[in-house]
Protein backbone atom coordinates (compact mmCIF):
# COMPACT_ATOMS: atom_id res chain seq x y z
CA UNK A 1 0.00 0.00 0.00
CA UNK A 2 1.73 3.27 -0.70
CA UNK A 3 2.30 5.95 1.71
CA UNK A 4 -0.57 8.57 0.44
CA UNK A 5 -2.97 5.77 0.98
CA UNK A 6 -2.00 4.79 4.39
CA UNK A 7 -1.76 8.24 5.39
CA UNK A 8 -5.36 8.79 4.24
CA UNK A 9 -6.82 5.88 5.75
CA UNK A 10 -4.51 7.00 8.78
CA UNK A 11 -7.21 10.27 8.30
CA UNK A 12 -10.07 7.84 7.84
CA UNK A 13 -10.08 6.39 11.12
CA UNK A 14 -9.22 9.63 13.04
CA UNK A 15 -12.24 11.34 12.06
CA UNK A 16 -14.28 8.46 12.45
CA UNK A 17 -13.07 7.93 15.85
CA UNK A 18 -13.59 11.70 16.41
CA UNK A 19 -17.43 11.43 15.24
CA UNK A 20 -17.79 8.59 17.77
CA UNK A 21 -16.79 10.48 20.78
CA UNK A 22 -18.56 12.60 19.83
CA UNK A 23 -22.06 11.28 19.22
CA UNK A 24 -21.16 9.23 22.60
CA UNK A 25 -20.71 12.41 24.20
CA UNK A 26 -24.21 14.15 23.15
CA UNK A 27 -25.72 11.28 25.32
CA UNK A 28 -24.10 11.96 28.45
CA UNK A 29 -26.44 14.55 29.84
CA UNK A 30 -25.01 17.79 30.80
CA UNK A 31 -23.70 17.93 34.31
CA UNK A 32 -23.06 22.29 34.62
CA UNK A 33 -26.97 24.31 35.13
CA UNK A 34 -25.12 26.67 32.32
CA UNK A 35 -26.05 25.32 28.46
CA UNK A 36 -23.64 24.89 26.03
CA UNK A 37 -20.65 23.94 28.58
CA UNK A 38 -19.56 20.45 27.58
CA UNK A 39 -15.88 18.49 27.55
CA UNK A 40 -15.49 18.56 24.22
CA UNK A 41 -13.83 15.44 23.98
CA UNK A 42 -13.88 14.87 20.24
CA UNK A 43 -11.16 17.24 20.46
CA UNK A 44 -8.73 15.13 21.78
CA UNK A 45 -8.39 14.18 18.00
CA UNK A 46 -8.24 17.76 16.77
CA UNK A 47 -5.14 18.34 19.08
CA UNK A 48 -3.34 15.41 18.06
CA UNK A 49 -4.28 15.87 14.55
CA UNK A 50 -2.50 19.13 14.73
CA UNK A 51 0.43 17.78 16.14
CA UNK A 52 1.01 15.22 13.75
CA UNK A 53 -0.33 15.98 10.68
CA UNK A 54 -0.27 18.64 7.84
CA UNK A 55 -2.02 21.91 8.44
CA UNK A 56 -4.89 21.17 5.20
CA UNK A 57 -5.23 17.25 6.66
CA UNK A 58 -6.09 18.35 10.59
CA UNK A 59 -8.73 21.15 8.88
CA UNK A 60 -10.20 18.26 6.85
CA UNK A 61 -10.53 16.04 9.74
CA UNK A 62 -12.31 19.15 11.73
CA UNK A 63 -14.31 19.95 8.67
CA UNK A 64 -15.47 16.30 8.14
CA UNK A 65 -16.44 15.85 11.66
CA UNK A 66 -18.49 19.24 12.19
CA UNK A 67 -20.38 18.12 8.80
CA UNK A 68 -21.13 14.70 9.69
CA UNK A 69 -21.71 15.72 13.89
CA UNK A 70 -24.11 17.98 12.39
CA UNK A 71 -25.93 15.13 10.60
CA UNK A 72 -25.58 13.14 13.43
CA UNK A 73 -26.92 15.29 15.71
CA UNK A 74 -29.69 16.55 13.34
CA UNK A 75 -28.97 20.45 14.65
CA UNK A 76 -27.84 21.99 11.70
CA UNK A 77 -28.05 25.43 13.27
CA UNK A 78 -25.56 24.48 16.03
CA UNK A 79 -22.87 23.72 12.73
CA UNK A 80 -22.30 27.82 12.54
CA UNK A 81 -21.49 28.26 15.84
CA UNK A 82 -19.32 24.52 16.07
CA UNK A 83 -17.75 25.64 13.09
CA UNK A 84 -17.02 29.23 13.80
CA UNK A 85 -15.57 27.67 17.21
CA UNK A 86 -13.73 24.60 15.90
CA UNK A 87 -11.98 27.03 13.13
CA UNK A 88 -10.70 29.55 15.18
CA UNK A 89 -9.25 26.87 17.29
CA UNK A 90 -7.87 24.79 14.24
CA UNK A 91 -5.93 28.39 13.49
CA UNK A 92 -5.08 28.86 16.56
CA UNK A 93 -3.26 25.49 17.72
CA UNK A 94 -1.78 25.32 14.65
CA UNK A 95 -0.14 28.27 15.13
CA UNK A 96 0.79 27.47 18.37
CA UNK A 97 2.36 24.66 17.20
CA UNK A 98 5.68 26.38 16.63
CA UNK A 99 5.77 27.40 19.71
CA UNK A 100 4.40 24.95 21.84
CA UNK A 101 6.24 21.61 22.05
CA UNK A 102 5.00 17.73 21.94
CA UNK A 103 5.46 17.61 25.83
CA UNK A 104 3.29 20.71 26.62
CA UNK A 105 0.41 20.06 23.81
CA UNK A 106 -2.18 20.35 26.48
CA UNK A 107 -0.76 23.99 26.71
CA UNK A 108 -1.96 24.77 23.13
CA UNK A 109 -5.42 22.94 23.88
CA UNK A 110 -6.10 25.39 26.60
CA UNK A 111 -5.71 27.93 24.57
CA UNK A 112 -7.58 26.45 21.65
CA UNK A 113 -10.48 25.81 23.75
CA UNK A 114 -10.49 29.72 24.66
CA UNK A 115 -9.88 30.35 20.97
CA UNK A 116 -13.12 28.14 20.11
CA UNK A 117 -15.27 29.81 23.21
CA UNK A 118 -14.29 33.07 21.46
CA UNK A 119 -15.46 31.70 18.29
CA UNK A 120 -18.57 30.61 19.43
CA UNK A 121 -19.43 34.07 20.96
CA UNK A 122 -18.62 36.02 18.46
CA UNK A 123 -21.08 34.03 15.85
CA UNK A 124 -23.50 34.09 18.64
CA UNK A 125 -23.54 38.27 19.23
CA UNK A 126 -23.24 38.21 15.34
CA UNK A 127 -26.13 36.22 15.08
CA UNK A 128 -28.52 37.47 17.78
CA UNK A 129 -26.68 41.00 17.65
CA UNK A 130 -27.68 40.87 22.00
CA UNK A 131 -24.28 42.32 23.26
CA UNK A 132 -25.87 41.14 27.43
CA UNK A 133 -24.39 37.33 25.89
CA UNK A 134 -21.14 38.72 26.91
CA UNK A 135 -22.04 38.23 30.26
CA UNK A 136 -21.98 34.45 29.50
CA UNK A 137 -18.06 34.65 28.53
CA UNK A 138 -16.54 34.76 31.85
CA UNK A 139 -18.10 31.76 32.24
CA UNK A 140 -17.27 29.55 28.86
CA UNK A 141 -14.03 30.58 29.41
CA UNK A 142 -13.26 29.66 32.66
CA UNK A 143 -15.10 26.33 31.49
CA UNK A 144 -13.19 25.91 28.30
CA UNK A 145 -10.22 26.62 30.32
CA UNK A 146 -10.93 23.27 32.35
CA UNK A 147 -11.96 21.43 29.56
CA UNK A 148 -9.04 22.38 27.44
CA UNK A 149 -6.19 20.76 29.66
CA UNK A 150 -8.25 18.21 30.16
CA UNK A 151 -8.69 17.00 26.53
CA UNK A 152 -5.05 18.54 25.84
CA UNK A 153 -3.70 16.29 28.84
CA UNK A 154 -5.89 13.10 27.40
CA UNK A 155 -4.16 14.08 23.75
CA UNK A 156 -1.12 14.01 25.06
CA UNK A 157 -1.41 10.39 26.47
CA UNK A 158 -2.75 8.98 23.31
CA UNK A 159 0.39 10.74 22.05
CA UNK A 160 2.50 9.05 24.29
CA UNK A 161 0.64 5.73 24.15
CA UNK A 162 0.98 5.64 20.44
CA UNK A 163 4.58 6.64 20.37
CA UNK A 164 5.11 3.72 22.80
CA UNK A 165 3.30 1.32 20.67
CA UNK A 166 5.15 2.20 17.95
CA UNK A 167 8.38 1.77 19.12
CA UNK A 168 7.41 -1.73 20.07
CA UNK A 169 6.30 -2.35 16.58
Amino acid sequence: MGERVKRLTKLGVLTAVSLIIFVIELQIPNPFPIPGIKLGLANIITVYAVYHYKAHEAAAVVTVRLLLGAVFSGNFMALLYSASGAFLCLIGMLLLRRVIDEKHLWTASVFGAVLHNTGQMAAALLVTRTVQLLLYYPFLIVSGCLAGAFTGLCAQLVTARLKGWKRKK
